[in-house]
């Protein structure tokens, strides 16, 4: 009897702690994993949301970059830490499209991670050599179909969402190009620039300077609708409805993270993603502000899931 009244009373003070513990929160620094090395989309974004977490919270949020594996380092550092909110993964698509991609990723991201929001998201372009005769998708349908496995397209890693764009664009419209991976979107920018390679989808910050000064064509984006920072360049699935495949990040804390603290930590975020000079900042990387609740992230972490198996499976796209 002893015992069952000791639970009962330890459940009751947990209860009462909670709302206290969210209060107090974050009483010490706060570090953001960001997967991928400084300089790039993810840590950019990364610290524009963070530094104006620490301003509101009056505490320290410093990133911590453990590039490698697709973002999955610094994912398993982040399932493997404390659930207290001192540790937040700063993530992209990668990290839902690796679950089906890598075998041995040595944590779930849907048992080991607690999603807060879905801070943004930026449309890939598929941009062509203007040698390429082909100015609209019907034409780069057509052009590949008659000529199949010869023409190329670049991505910035296998497994990347580049390579899930390239691949879902293959399914939808049976054709068959060749994809040739990149160690990061620059790179592959400034060959398809050279004519290295005839096709890309990249990124919107590292083409867009290249589509504006004429060196390659912008042929379509891959959102399911036209992006704000290209608004004269059609979206794919103005001719293959269905079809969407974007860059977006969010940030995620190891499973059991305090209910408190997650909305405590989504609340900061919104309020960031809310100020002007957050919007400029993002709106100049070509990325859209979502600022999704944690339940509303949860759901759409799903659909993105499912849709992403089925695109690995079907292109036998393997990460290991």
């Amino acid at each position: 009897m002893m015992d069952v009244m000791c639970a009962i009373a330890a459940a009751a003070l947990a209860v009462l702690a909670a709302p206290a513990l969210g209060q107090d929160y974050p009483a010490k620094p706060v570090r953001i994993l960001v997967g991928f090395a400084p300089g790039g989309g993810t840590d950019i974004m990364a610290r524009a949301v963070g530094a104006k977490i620490s301003d509101s919270l009056k505490q320290q949020f410093v990133i911590e970059n453990r590039p490698g594996a697709n973002g999955n380092i610094a994912a398993k550092i982040a399932a493997d830490s404390a659930p207290d909110g001192y540790t937040v993964l700063y993530m992209s698509v990668a990290h839902i499209m690796s679950k089906p991609v890598y075998a041995k990723l040595g944590y779930d991201i849907e048992r080991d991670l607690a999603p807060i929001t879905v801070v943004s998201n930026v449309p890939n372009v598929l941009a062509v050599h203007p040698s390429l005769p082909a100015k609209t998708v019907k034409e780069m349908v057509a052009l590949a179909k008659s000529r199949p496995g010869d023409i190329t397209y670049g991505t910035s890693g296998v497994a990347s969402p580049e390579h899930f764009a390239g691949e879902m664009f293959k399914m939808m419209t049976g054709t068959n190009l060749l994809m040739i991976p990149y160690k990061g979107g620059g790179p592959l920018a400034i060959d398809l620039v050279a004519g290295h390679v005839m096709s890309a989808f990249n990124t919107m910050p590292p083409i867009i300077p290249h589509v504006r000064a004429g060196r390659v064509r912008a042929v379509a984006v891959t959102m399911e609708r036209r992006a704000a920072v290209l608004p004269e360049v059609p979206a794919i699935a103005e001719t293959i409805p269905g079809y969407s495949v974007s860059t977006w990040y969010g940030a995620m804390v190891p499973a059991k993270t305090p209910r408190e603290i997650v909305l405590k930590l989504n609340q900061a975020m919104l309020q960031a993603l809310a100020l002007p000079d957050v919007k400029e900042r993002l709106a100049s990387l070509g990325a859209e502000i979502v600022a999704s609740s944690p339940e509303q992230t949860s759901a759409f972490f799903k659909t993105e899931l499912a849709k992403y198996t089925e695109v690995a499976r079907a292109a036998n796209i393997r990460g290991d």
